[in-house]
């Protein structure tokens, strides 16, 4: 009885990651916040994965969580997608027969449009499973250029501290290897010294073995 629990537990637990490893997905990027200067034409992106692939899937973009702004279906991933409803500002952009299933909008902003966009998603194929993601746009009159000083002054100081580096191991290097020819030439000296000390020594040792004994 125990061993057809734990069975039946590792079954539940397979089904439950091979359902983790299916469950669609959604994203509108890394960065969730898009800048768009007033009166221009702004692109929010989204994509979508699934694993098992999709069959009459449906996609909407809302505005601020209410507002529906584009609306869409997908038959499968030979077909593109088919619009249901849209903005009049409002344009799908993306494509979903190419690698990435992409369903970014693209529209004309104004100050009125800042807020949240939310991409929705649902795949029939999937039991209905449904995600979506959002994303924030921002709406000025005029870019401000990114402040980039504390950033050159990060770099410029490890740039310094690296070079600082580099220059006292080639000082040491240099030292190192005049010390080593000093130690050298100090070895040669002492060589020397005693070679010329050993001739002189037995020069004069030659030369009192030559002189006669002193007559009695």
């Amino acid at each position: 009885m125990a061993a057809g629990g734990s069975r039946l537990a590792a079954a539940l637990l397979g089904l439950h990651l091979f359902s983790l490893a299916v469950t669609l997905e959604v994203s509108v990027g890394k960065n969730n916040i898009v800048m768009a200067l007033n009166g221009s034409e702004v692109q929010l992106p989204c994509i979508f994965t699934t694993c098992i692939g999709f069959k009459d899937l449906e996609f909407t973009w809302y505005y601020n969580g209410i507002d529906m702004i584009y609306r869409g279906s997908i038959k499968n991933k030979a077909t593109e997608p088919t619009m249901l409803f849209a903005d009049p500002r409002v344009r799908l952009i993306g494509t979903t027969t190419r690698k990435e299933n992409n369903i970014s909008i693209s529209m004309l902003v104004d100050f009125e449009d800042a807020g949240k966009y939310t991409c929705h998603v649902r795949n029939p194929k999937e039991k209905n499973a449904e995600h979506n993601a959002t994303i924030t746009l921002k709406v000025v009159q005029k870019m401000v250029p990114v402040d980039n000083t504390l950033t050159r002054i990060i770099v410029g100081t490890v740039g310094g501290i690296v070079g600082l580096l580099i220059l006292i191991l080639v000082v040491k290097k240099i030292v190192l290897l005049v010390l080593k020819k000093s130690q050298e030439k100090k070895k040669e000296c002492l060589v020397s010294s005693s070679g010329i000390d050993n001739t002189e020594n037995g020069l004069a040792g030659s030369k009192a073995e030559q002189k006669a004994p002193p007559k009695a």
